[in-house]
């Protein structure tokens, strides 16, 4: 899981907003997209990028597309 140096805090919010909504805590999106919790706070914080693996797993565990995160975080 790669660092970005410019994090997007507009991709983490997303998540974070797609996660309040389905009402699941950060351990439970954290665990079903096989990253630590610490790492899950980070993104949802702005303080890091993932990598669109990541991306692609939080938004699996999510029960949403990876466009639906991206189409959000333009919108934020």
């Amino acid at each position: 899981m790669s660092e970005s140096s410019n994090p997007q805090p507009a991709l983490g919010a997303a998540i974070r907003e797609l996660r309040a909504k389905r009402g699941a805590t950060q351990e439970e999106v954290a665990q079903g997209a096989g990253i630590t919790v610490a790492h899950l706070s980070k993104i949802e914080r702005g303080l890091t990028n993932p990598t669109w693996g990541t991306v692609e797993a939080i938004a699996a565990a999510l029960g949403v597309s990876i466009v639906d995160v991206a189409k959000l975080s333009n919108r934020l």
